[in-house]
């Protein structure tokens, strides 16, 4: 029986928000149990920066002064994360360090985050797993979603067909089939185009509360020019940049702050609602940024015309879920288990991924020798 370990998760998402960390008990397999977690916001000059650092990643090159210096500081925010944790719960075994995505284009075989994994090995002393999706994107797969693994685990048990929908600045689907087949990709928009809609209006990084949103008239004519892009007549799995729908901003640049917001957020929503399953849930679970906005968990409940709860329902701690997964994912790594399937990535059956830095580590842990993930 392979050892439990104790894992440090960590996730920055697309939001641009901030770090979240959490501890996790796991093989990458079985979860025995779930520890404390964290979140640590970006200030608001950081999160400025990094919005630049994503509007400009296609022409960026490794080396640039900005780039790093924003890498740094983001580095800086996950370390001081994993402090607050590692002060909780002696004995972390290993970090899952997902780190910044700044682009994300498996087209063009690319996927991009930032962050320094050996400076936060160095700085906390652990062992980090990172680059989770660089093996499967050179491989021919999505690099994305990677979480309905966690989102499977976590299921075990709970009958089919239901799906987990993640709602963060890009929103993907887990879809568990009744004979436990686990099904994903990225929906479409999420967050990001009603935050970025938000803050240029209200100074607010988000719709809280949907008080934009919900005293707005949606644009139908707009929504449906926006789902009739190639990438909602493509077939899952699939995935998504950030930026890959920025152009709605423009439609919607005409409407009054309300109705732009009512829009965006009925762009989500029908975008969940047409995405391509084997067969419809018979309930929906939701989780991310994006369950506490009641204009969307409402239009989504309207929708789908099944039970949509979010997954706090479950017992589940639905902010803390994405970084839970990467100390679950890290596991998985460690062990070289696979974190690519042909219907969640696309990627090779039974593919590995992540790189393991042990960054002036000594001893290394007696487990890593007898692992088989990559070193770096």
């Amino acid at each position: 029986m392979k050892p439990m370990l104790t894992v440090i998760g960590l996730m920055s998402g697309t939001s641009l928000d901030g770090v979240d960390a959490a501890v996790i008990h796991t093989d990458g397999e079985r979860i025995t149990g779930l520890g404390p977690d964290t979140s640590l916001p970006y200030t608001a000059d950081l999160r400025q920066r990094a919005r630049r650092i994503l509007d400009q990643a296609p022409t960026l090159s490794f080396d640039d002064p900005e780039l790093k210096a924003v890498e740094q500081d983001i580095t800086r925010h996950h370390i001081n994360a994993v402090r607050q944790l590692q002060a909780l719960v002696p004995g972390i075994d290993l970090i899952g360090f997902h780190g910044q995505t700044i682009l994300h284009a498996p087209d063009r075989h690319r996927t991009w985050q930032i962050g320094d994994a050996e400076m936060l090995s160095r700085a906390t002393g652990q062992a980090v797993i990172h680059d989770f999706r660089s093996a499967d994107v050179a491989a021919g797969g999505e690099g994305a979603p990677l979480v309905p693994w966690f989102h499977a685990a976590l299921l075990h048990g709970v009958p089919g067909p239901v799906a987990v929908l993640n709602i963060g600045g890009v929103a993907n689907v887990t879809f568990i089939d009744a004979d436990g087949t686990i099904h994903a990709c990225d929906t479409g928009p999420g967050n990001a185009l009603l935050d970025d809609w938000a803050l240029c209006h209200t100074g607010t990084a988000c719709d809280i509360d949907g008080q934009l949103a919900r005293a707005g008239t949606v644009n139908w004519a707009i929504v449906e020019q926006l789902l009739s892009a190639p990438y909602f007549a493509r077939p899952a799995p699939k995935s998504l940049d950030r930026q890959t729908f920025a152009m709605a901003l423009d439609r919607v640049a005409a409407c009054t702050p309300v109705d732009g917001a009512a829009t965006l957020a009925a762009f989500t929503i029908e975008a969940v609602r047409r995405t391509p399953l084997p067969a419809r849930p018979t309930r929906w679970y939701v989780c991310g940024g994006g369950r506490h906005n009641p204009v969307l968990m409402q239009g989504l409940q309207a929708a789908l015309q099944v039970p949509v709860e979010t997954v706090d329902h479950l017992g589940w701690n639905g902010d803390t879920l994405e970084a839970q997964c990467f100390g679950f994912l890290a596991a998985r790594s460690v062990r070289g288990l696979p974190l690519s399937a042909p219907t969640i990535t696309g990627g090779p059956n039974g593919l590995s991924g992540g790189r393991l830095t042990c960054a002036g580590l000594m001893p290394v842990p007696s487990w890593v020798h007898a692992t088989s993930g990559r070193h770096s």
